[in-house]
């Protein structure tokens, strides 16, 4: 059997376990609800208001569930004594991780999409008022802009769900598990931002280094990326974020990375 092939029937497997969990289902119900209660508490009458809305929710919910989602993906099957089963089988470690993150991923991709969508539906069928101000390129508040952020949400969903499954091989325990994933969310969502701004005020960075520290945070780096291409600069040419290219390398790094740590520490020997 080809290596694309175990890897999908381990993703399948995935997906299967995931459908079979009432609390992963119930998450995912809570991720939409909340998702949608945040669009209609802001009352937002177009795209680019309703990106700039929902941004800052995205950066804290999307880790969140996707640690959920993913944590225990492989730590689960050591609990039940599995894994050592899996590692007699043909299966290479590449195989084994690939098919679990994208198992996990084709759970979870669908929440936040259906949370997008109803999101952008509260647009369509929701009168309100004309966004006038023109954004970057001169282009005005149109469909494409959320299109955008969609996109970079769906990429930004796949690294957080890489994270997690790198902690989910790393630890040797479901509580060591869940600490390290409770770390690794309080860092994502105010760690990282935090600590550059504490440098900045002690005088420890300058204000030139902010675009290129911030990439290294990969919430910090979806914020840039989103401003850069789903917003443009009329509304955050005030606001340090990555450049494109910085923005880019640094998301592309933690997916790279977490996945090469999932890889190299997914067999407990």
């Amino acid at each position: 059997m080809s290596r694309a092939r175990t890897a999908l029937v381990v993703a399948q497997r995935e997906f299967t376990t995931l459908l079979r969990t009432p609390t992963i289902l119930v998450l995912a119900l809570g991720f939409v609800v909340v998702v949608g209660g945040f669009v209609l508490a802001a009352g937002t009458g177009g795209y680019l208001p309703l990106v700039l809305d929902l941004v800052a929710p995205m950066e804290i919910l999307v880790p969140l569930l996707a640690f959920a989602f993913g944590y225990r993906a492989i730590q689960s099957d050591a609990d039940r004594g599995e894994l050592e089963t899996i590692q007699t089988y043909p299966l290479s470690r590449l195989s084994f991780v690939g098919g679990v993150f994208l198992g996990r991923l084709a759970g979870l991709l669908p929440v936040v999409l259906v949370a997008l969508g109803l999101s952008a539906g509260a647009v369509v069928f929701t009168p309100g008022d004309a966004v006038s101000v023109v954004v970057r390129h001169g282009t005005v508040d149109a469909p494409v802009l959320f299109l955008r952020f969609v996109t970079l949400t769906v990429l930004f969903t796949a690294v957080a769900l890489a994270v997690a499954v790198a902690v989910s091989a790393a630890a040797r325990s479901g509580r060591e598990a869940l600490a390290i994933a409770v770390v690794l969310v309080i860092a994502l969502v105010l760690g990282f931002d935090a600590t550059i701004v504490a440098a900045l005020s002690g005088g420890l960075i300058g204000p030139d280094a902010l675009g290129t520290l911030t990439a290294l945070s990969p919430n910090s780096a979806y914020r840039g990326l989103v401003y850069t291409l789903a917003v443009g600069d009329v509304y955050t040419r005030s606001a340090p974020t990555p450049s494109l290219l910085a923005g880019t390398a640094g998301l592309t790094l933690w997916f790279v990375g977490a996945l090469g740590v999932a890889v190299a520490r997914v067999w407990r020997e």
